[in-house]
């Protein structure tokens, strides 16, 4: 029986080896899990904000001053008054905190909350991660750099270029692929208020009860939560990459990343490697790195192999 030759490696092979670890890590990785919480919660708070500053600012400016103002502009123009649809707004609390002014003199101080329903672009990359990245965009770009900006360059530019595309912002020139709504727009449409004065959202404050305004600082919190969540998943699995990566380059054979991959429940064949046409160190060995890159919280044998089947299964259902 002839002897199955064995599967040289290059750099090509294992980049696309590499990301069938990377893949595996970041749906195991319990840091999935909470950014996924994290954007649920702040979806079914942001759901409840809604509701709550449509109470607030209607208390304050009830729906027949809105409609008084509406008919005086539609008789008198810019001078019967201003409206303006908004979706943001300052929440003031109504317990007051003792503070000095400029001449050291007591006064007293009301806190507020920038509340808005629009979003940036920092937490719009972290919310839509995966879609990002199933565009072949780098959704990471950013947290990598990990706030050293000295270590931005040309690919950080084109990265962040190609990301602020899809998400809307910059040129919209053939960056759309058929997109017929950019995700800036959607969430700059999805909520607005009629209020009462001019587009200066700092212009306007709405006082209310200080668990309300605790309620909506925790709002806030939630939107925080889910970049945090983010930025925790590419530490987690970035930690694990560095140490693949220098790990697969002391391998020369294909069957000695299949070892490594076996003892950490990935599944990997080499039909992955169909589709994409030095010195060694003893820690990069299998076994020692498969010990550096098991989580603390592992699964079981049995579920790892659950797990290993159901994959291979729907990677033989591709191929066919």
């Amino acid at each position: 029986m002839e002897k199955q030759k064995r599967i040289t490696l290059n750099a090509d092979k294992r980049k696309v080896i590499a990301d069938v670890f990377q893949d595996h890590f970041e749906s195991n990785s319990k840091f999935k899990k909470a950014w996924q919480e994290a954007k649920e919660t702040y979806n079914t708070l942001r759901e409840q904000a809604k509701v709550k500053i449509n109470e607030l600012v209607r208390f304050h400016q009830p729906q027949e001053d809105v409609d008084t103002i509406r008919s005086m502009v539609n008789k008198y123009g810019d001078s019967g008054g201003r409206l303006y649809n908004d979706n943001c707004f300052h929440v003031q609390t109504d317990v007051p905190r003792m503070d000095r002014d400029y001449n050291d003199n007591p006064i007293e101080k009301f806190d507020d909350v920038h509340v808005e329903f629009q979003a940036d672009k920092e937490f719009l990359t972290a919310y839509y991660r995966d879609e990002i990245k199933a565009k072949g965009l780098d959704a990471d770009y950013d947290v990598r750099l990990d706030n050293n900006y000295e270590k931005r360059n040309p690919t950080y530019y084109n990265s962040e270029s190609a990301v602020n595309g899809y998400l809307g912002w910059g040129s919209r020139n053939d960056v759309s692929k058929g997109q017929t709504q950019f995700q800036k727009d959607i969430w700059e449409n999805d909520f607005k208020l009629v209020v009462i004065g001019t587009s200066y959202c700092h212009s306007r404050m709405f006082q209310t009860n200080n668990e309300n305004y605790l309620w909506f600082k925790n709002f806030n919190v939630a939107r925080d939560n889910v970049i945090l969540a983010h930025k925790n998943l590419f530490d987690h699995v970035d930690k694990k990459m560095q140490k693949l990566k220098l790990g697969l380059k002391s391998y020369r054979y294909f069957d000695q990343a299949k070892e490594l991959a076996d003892k950490l429940g990935v599944v990997l064949n080499d039909s992955v490697l169909d589709a994409h046409s030095t010195m060694a160190l003893s820690i990069y060995s299998p076994t020692n790195l498969a010990d550096l890159l098991t989580d603390e919280v592992e699964q079981t044998r049995d579920e790892k192999i659950a797990i290993a089947k159901q994959l291979l299964q729907e990677q033989q259902n591709s191929l066919n």
